[in-house]
């Protein structure tokens, strides 16, 4: 393959990395990366592989399909590379695009670029992520790197400590969590079945409606 995407560098120290995520939601500024040194030889090997196949070079962001794939060892790439603190949170302008030999652009840049051909902002590419919310969701900031960028897991069950019952306020949080997360996967299954059917125009139905 002549070039690939998502791939990149560091501008100071000219490590590479794997570019996830070119902007993150509310911080178009901020890209999220996985350091190519920090990879095993067999991650490395998995993710690289991944990279080149049509399905990593077409997706808008590769970490829409790190979601779905997984590692040898069956374990699903997009989490345990976050579990694994493998995912660095960068800003936009200190990586630079490498998609061929020779051919480099400023990662910021290439985010103008793309909102151009897309015709909205660089705050808006991140709804572009295949089950992205369309606002950022208050989460703890640790999990907002990762879980408003891609398809959710199921949100963990709400626990009271040993020595606590939980509050109203408590079980209200969570149902929020879960609603949110039941939202999102909503909104991809949408997508998905839009892309296959696109459904007809309110607009042509009034039309048929008046024909018949």
């Amino acid at each position: 393959m002549n070039s690939l995407k998502h791939v990149g560098k560091m501008k100071k120290a000219g490590s590479k990395v794997i570019v996830a995520f070119r902007t993150l939601p509310g911080e178009s500024n901020m890209a999220l990366v996985i350091p190519v040194s920090s990879l095993t030889d067999d991650y490395h090997d998995n993710i690289m592989k991944l990279i080149e196949t049509d399905e990593a070079q077409s997706a808008f962001e590769l970490g829409e399909v790190l979601f779905t794939r997984s590692f040898a060892d069956g374990r699903p790439m997009l989490q345990a590379l976050r579990a694994d603190s493998k995912l660095a949170k960068v800003p936009t302008d200190d990586v630079i695009m490498v998609p061929s030999p020779g051919a480099e652009i400023a990662l910021h840049q290439l985010n103008t670029l793309i909102a151009e051909q897309k015709n909205c902002a660089v705050d808006d590419l991140c709804t572009f992520v295949s089950g992205a919310p369309t606002t950022k969701v208050d989460e703890p900031k640790e999990l907002v790197e990762v879980r408003d960028l891609a398809p959710t897991e199921k949100p963990a069950p709400l626990k009271a400590s040993a020595n606590e019952a939980l509050s109203d306020k408590d079980i209200a949080k969570s149902y929020r969590s879960q609603a949110d997360s039941m939202y999102k996967e909503a909104a991809r299954l949408r997508k998905e079945a839009d892309d296959l059917d696109p459904p007809v125009k309110k607009a042509a139905k009034a039309k048929e409606a008046e024909s018949a």
